[in-house]
């Protein structure tokens, strides 16, 4: 086939353009002037200049292209028009090019943030109504909405990772600093669980759902089955580096009072510091849980990778890089 990859040069993009140029496919990565391409490394890749916000530079892009899979959006902005123009408006833009490219597919990148924190210990599903509770959230409810409204005009389906972990993630950095230098965090009151996927494991589910007829008109969470606390997970961290830990526990108040510092000398610094306060309103959420049942009665899929495993081998390429 024929693809187009639009945020390719991003964590996720990256990994999935070097994927499907190791299975032949044509491969182009829309990326914007100026950005960062040294995450492009597969030599079959060919990059196109575009950008999702300026639906002129898209016709050109989508041209020839069977499938489309969109990937490019923010995950901080400073107001929640910058969300909404970016995520879900350029979801319609890149929707309204592959129509008039005639593509037949497009595969969005959701978010488990669409539809909110998991209450009750109960596991979102997919047919649950979205509920948002922050911005980033909203526009990516707001960008699938987008999606199928084309459904008469494309063959349309969403994949809702959890949150993402391996090798060239910059959003659970934080983790891993704090672990390297013997710091693991224990969140005092109730019990708080994430669900978290390779980053391997997002790209084998894409993949699926932009081959598999049943993902058409459908919208699937992609995660892994296995669930951790931020203690569990940076426990696998510190093991990953061979370092010894201790547990330092972090009242609620506390963690939220330095998020909102964080931002603060954020804005005074112009630096972007690794906690701010909506990762402190995330951790402090009572849990992030998805479904796994309906990715894996309708398309067959199952996460191969444990949490464990994928914090190993995003310790082994951190230190590679010089990022600890």
């Amino acid at each position: 086939m024929r693809v187009l990859i639009t945020g390719a040069n991003g964590f996720l993009g990256s990994w999935l353009s070097s994927f499907l140029a190791e299975r032949k496919h044509e491969v182009r990565c829309l990326v914007r002037a100026g950005s960062d391409r040294s995450a492009l490394t597969h030599p079959d890749v060919v990059v196109v200049p575009g950008d999702v916000t300026q639906p002129a530079t898209l016709g050109p892009a989508l041209e020839g292209v069977d499938v489309c899979y969109h990937l490019a959006g923010i995950r901080r902005g400073t107001t929640r028009d910058d969300f909404i123009r970016v995520n879900a408006e350029g979801t319609r833009a890149v929707a309204e090019a592959l129509v008039a490219a005639k593509g037949r597919r497009l595969v969005l990148c959701g978010s488990l943030a669409a539809s909110g924190p998991s209450l009750d210990e109960k596991p979102r599903r997919e047919e649950e109504p979205f509920a948002p509770e922050e911005w980033y959230g909203e526009s990516k409810a707001e960008a699938e909405r987008v999606l199928f409204s084309f459904k008469d005009r494309l063959e349309v389906t969403s994949c809702r990772p959890s949150r993402i972990v391996g090798p060239g993630d910059h959003e659970n950095l934080t983790f891993f600093k704090l672990a390297a230098r013997g710091v693991i965090l224990r969140l005092l009151g109730r019990e708080r669980r994430i669900s978290f996927v390779d980053v391997e494991d997002v790209v084998d589910q894409l993949v699926l759902q932009g081959e598999r007829a049943e993902a058409v008109g459908q919208a699937f969470f992609c995660s892994s089955a296995q669930t951790e606390t931020v203690e569990s997970l940076m426990t696998y961290v510190a093991e990953a580096l061979g370092v010894r830990a201790r547990v330092v526990p972090v009242p609620e108040a506390v963690l939220a009072g330095a998020g909102a510092l964080a931002d603060v000398l954020s804005t005074v610094s112009g630096r972007k510091l690794p906690l701010n306060r909506k990762l402190a309103r995330q951790l402090l959420a009572p849990g992030w849980t998805c479904s796994t049942e309906k990715a894996t009665k309708v398309l067959g899929f199952t996460a191969k990778r444990s949490v464990r495993e994928s914090m190993k081998r995003s310790g082994e390429w951190y230190r590679q890089q010089g990022w600890l």
